[in-house]
């Protein structure tokens, strides 16, 4: 790979999280500027109660940076991988990088989780909370033993120390190469296409994980079990039939770790 760009699309999903947008903007294009990054931001609104607000605040920031607001109506879907890969195909650039709005992911890292894609030495990075220099806030140790064990369960299909990550880069070419095998339906978007359009080269990049500012979270009991098929469907691509079966038995394994641990909460 060779060359390298300095045009990043950024893409953020949002579903009632106006509070943090502001915030967000202003960090972002600081850390951009500083990088010598020409970006642009585009909000992805599932339309919501906080919708109004999203969008007097993306009118009020567009005096001053390069963001748009797209609000996606009930009728054109629901979900945060559709609204993600719907981001995606509206972006000016064709580096293009996801992040969460929730301020999880900090802004002042983008350039870093970029960079590989962007000097053309990775197809896609992740910013990775399971490398030197990554980490979570304070978690309780139920957190840490759910998310170890879902991120082993997806570890073979990726070789990321983060493959349920949401907060990722890669470039409408790469994502090409996935056109009609990307599955929208789910969480891990991230992980599905480095699984779908065949990564070769996945770089992870250390990322400080940060407890949520404000907004709703969109993880559930339907968003879990769902993560389970998704990962059966991955498993079923990638590698021959014997394996799904081995895949099976670890599912089981981690349901029984699961409801060991919904006991003791």
């Amino acid at each position: 790979m060779g060359g390298s760009s300095k045009e990043l699309s950024v893409v953020v999903p949002t579903y009632n999280e106006y509070q943090n947008i502001k915030a967000l903007c202003n960090r972002l294009f600081k850390a951009t500027n500083k990088a010598g990054l020409k970006a642009e931001l585009l909000i992805l609104d599932d339309e919501s109660e906080g919708t109004p607000a999203t969008r007097d605040i993306v009118d009020e920031l567009k005096a001053d940076y390069p963001i748009r607001l797209h609000v996606r109506g009930k009728a054109e879907g629901r979900g945060l991988s559709s609204a993600v890969l719907l981001g995606f195909s509206k972006a000016k650039y064709d580096t293009i990088l996801c992040m969460d709005a929730d301020l999880q992911h900090e802004p002042e890292s983008v350039p870093a989780v970029a960079l590989p894609v962007l000097e053309k030495k990775a197809d896609f990075s992740v910013g990775s909370r399971n490398v030197p220099g990554g980490g979570v806030a304070a978690w309780a140790l139920h957190r840490k033993i759910i998310s170890a064990g879902a991120t082993l369960l997806a570890w073979p299909l990726s070789g990321s120390s983060d493959p349920m990550s949401g907060f990722f880069c890669t470039t409408k070419e790469v994502l090409a190469r996935g056109e009609g095998k990307i599955n929208p339906i789910g969480f891990k978007i991230g992980l599905e296409i480095m699984v779908r359009s065949r990564c070769k080269t996945i770089k992870d990049v250390p990322i400080m994980f940060q407890d949520r500012a404000a907004g709703e979270s969109k993880l559930s009991t339907k968003q879990n079990f769902l993560y389970l098929m998704q990962l059966a469907s991955l498993y079923s691509d990638k590698y021959p039939v014997g394996s799904v079966v081995s895949f099976g038995i670890i599912v089981v394994l981690l349901v029984f770790l699961l409801k060991m641990l919904s006991s003791l909460l």
